[in-house]
């Protein structure tokens, strides 16, 4: 069966019965001269397996406790200041819930298939409600739903584009968001007067690439507005809805730079923005639209400042420091100029916001021992009080690891930062290597429950690397994977594997590496760079060839991937894309491989893991693979992930522990 058609078949069978358990064989070639094998297919719902077996009682049972995690993120205050908004997920997918005070009840707001993405309280008190964004599937189509406070919900994008980015005005009566919906490629600015909810959006500014807007200025009459070229070349732009752009950020000197964030400053005459000047790490800068001067705010800081956060009277800025991984919150007074102290708890800060009053910020706060939660710091009193406590499966969160960070050397001398996961016991411990997409993002220490059981509950040690290209250690260090240099952050893996070799409590012969997305692709190139140094190869979502990824990915998301990876289009770029990808080396991976889909994405295509499936398997490899109809890029509805957490464990706990004690750590 070709590659393209793998994944149509399986859906097809998916559709055909959705809520049975079926079990069907298909013939794959396995080499010249060999006779077709049957590989059988098990189709559940939406779900679709191929050579995954069946979970044991006994391993479904020990993970069980593992997969009842669950955590609550912030969506923001409600416009009264009583209460916050989360997502969190008792079901299937992540719903709209409030809290009214420390450690309340949750009460859910929405109940649809559908998992909620986003919630965008409105500021306005006496309308309440906000603004719901949600895809279907998992196609990344988001639309955009204004909630009213009766919990009645009313479409107001057209239901086929991609809609995102909400910024409501000061006075709650408009939204900006960016959109897709003039030539399904480009990310225009649009406003809706939600005081006229019957009323269709408006598009405000006809961009070219992807923008979104950031903030309204106080009077409700200018756009503050980012265009991501790449993670570090961006344009900040202040624009007038309907008139274009009224003035632009421009460093003398400086021909590319990075704004991560911005916000007016109280009265709109300038603006406060997250920004590089061209140099290594993002700083807070301060902006006077009338003479185009900027001057810098923040001291002069080692790693990246990430977000700024406004309270409504913009008297104050909230920022998150990035240092490592962790982050450290700080607080700028705008009106005497200065940092002042305020508690910043241990962790990873994902959410923020102040409430109505700007008296306090509610946070999400994760880390290694901590699955999310809502916390609330006042800042009169300078205290923190923990919002939600969300269900860890009966778990003692207090024994979750924590990990220690490393640096190791690479192939050319350059240190790597790493987190590790170990397991209690002397060892030698086998190993995952744990590679995070983007390739601009970053591998931060937060809690994971497959990473937790396999610690945890089968004595094998998790180390997350930020290899050359990730994000939060400068520009030049992001930038060192570029183009040509692409297989330089593939050799980063080589340099762990003699670290973990050198270290006694590290099993050097049993090491598997897994990956979604970006990392999926690490993770092939990884089995196929160092082959029988690998032991095991998983892939979620993973690119398999760079040149059909390029060509198949979104149109509105291909300029922004040549940036980083090459354009394709170029000869000489091509047959380097071609040369370096896993499909082309598929040869040299000579581990077992797991391979997950959704057959939604937006992002990877399903076809980059339907050609890698078929191309190994034709070659003799031992490929299992899971695709599932109702998801795009990852799995985000509990059924998926449960079947893809507990065919990950059976997967590394067959591969690294076969003729071996199942639970080391212990």
């Amino acid at each position: 069966m070709a590659a393209a058609s793998l994944a149509a078949a399986a859906l097809t069978a998916c559709r055909g019965e959705p809520a049975a358990h079926r079990e069907v064989a298909r013939e794959v070639s396995p080499g010249a001269g060999a006779a077709p094998a049957a590989v059988p297919r098990v189709v559940r719902g939406n779900l679709t397996t191929e050579l995954v077996p069946e979970p044991s009682p006994e391993s479904k049972a020990r993970i069980a406790r593992y997969l009842e995690v669950r955590r609550a993120d912030l969506a923001g205050w409600d416009a009264a200041g009583t209460g916050v908004f989360v997502l969190t997920r008792l079901a299937n997918v992540p719903q709209l819930h409030r809290v009214d005070a420390p450690l309340g009840m949750r009460r859910q707001l929405t109940f649809g298939d559908e998992g909620v993405d986003q919630f965008v309280p409105t500021p306005d008190a006496r309308r309440g409600g906000g603004i719901v964004v949600a895809d279907e599937g998992g196609n990344e189509n988001k639309q955009l739903y204004l909630l009213d406070g009766q919990g009645e919900q009313r479409l107001i994008t057209d239901g086929k584009s991609r809609n995102e980015e909400v910024v409501w005005s000061d006075d709650g009566a408009r939204i900006a968001f960016s959109s897709t919906r003039r030539n399904s490629r480009d990310f225009d600015l649009w406003t809706f007067d939600a005081t006229h909810p019957e009323a269709a959006p408006v598009l405000v500014y006809e961009a070219s690439g992807q923008w979104q807007s950031l903030d309204w200025s106080p009077a409700g009459d200018r756009l503050l507005a980012l265009h991501e070229i790449s993670v570090t070349r961006s344009e900040l732009a202040v624009i007038e809805p309907g008139k274009g752009v009224l003035h632009e950020v421009k460093i003398p000197g400086v021909a590319e730079a990075a704004f991560a964030d911005a916000v007016f400053a109280p009265g709109g005459a300038g603006i406060y923005y997250v920004g590089d000047h061209g140099g290594e790490f993002l700083a807070l800068w301060y902006r006077d639209l009338a003479t185009g001067q900027s001057r810098r705010v923040s001291p002069e800081l080692k790693w990246d400042l990430e977000h700024v956060w406004a309270s409504p009277d913009r008297q104050r800025l909230a920022l998150t420091l990035n240092e490592g991984g962790w982050s450290k919150l700080m607080l700028f007074d705008t009106r005497s100029q200065r940092f002042v102290d305020v508690p910043s708890p241990h962790g990873i800060i994902r959410a923020l916001d102040f409430s109505p009053d700007g008296r306090r910020l509610a946070v999400t706060l994760e880390g290694g021992k901590a699955v999310g939660d809502v916390h609330v710091i006042d800042l009169g009193k300078n205290s923190v009080t923990r919002w939600t406590d969300s269900e860890t499966g009966g778990l003692d969160a207090g024994r979750f690891h924590e990990p220690r960070s490393i640096e190791y050397a690479s192939f050319d001398g350059r240190k790597i930062p790493a987190f590790v996961y170990e397991p209690q016991g002397s060892g030698p411990h086998p190993v995952v290597i744990s590679i995070h997409g983007g390739p601009e993002a970053q591998a931060r220490p937060t809690f994971n429950a497959l990473h937790e059981y396999l610690v945890s509950e089968l004595g094998i040690a998790v180390i997350l690397p930020n290899v050359r290209g990730s994000v939060g250690y400068g520009r030049t260090y992001t930038l060192a994977d570029n183009a040509e240099r692409r297989e330089d952050s593939v050799r980063d893996i080589g340099g762990l594997l003699d670290w973990i070799a050198a270290e006694p409590r590290l099993d050097a012969k049993r090491v598997a590496v897994s990956g979604g997305s970006y990392g999926g692709f690490m993770s092939l190139a990884s089995g196929a760079m160092f082959g029988e140094r690998i032991a095991a190869v998983v892939d979620m979502v993973g690119i398999s060839n760079f040149v059909s990824f390029l060509e198949r990915t979104k149109e509105y998301r291909r300029d922004l991937r040549r940036v980083e990876y090459g354009d394709e289009r170029v000869p000489a770029m091509r047959d380097f894309l071609e040369r370096i990808s896993p499909l082309t080396n598929s040869t040299k991976i000579t581990a077992p491989l797991f391979v997950a889909q959704g057959a939604n994405d937006p992002r990877v295509p399903e076809s980059e893991a339907a050609q890698i499936v078929t191309k190994l398997r034709s070659e003799g490899r031992e490929v299992w693979y899971m695709l599932a109809a109702d998801e795009g890029h990852g799995f985000q509805k509990k059924v998926n992930r449960d079947a893809f957490t507990l065919a990950s464990a059976a997967f590394f706990e067959r591969q690294l522990l076969a003729g071996r004690p199942s639970a080391e750590a212990k």
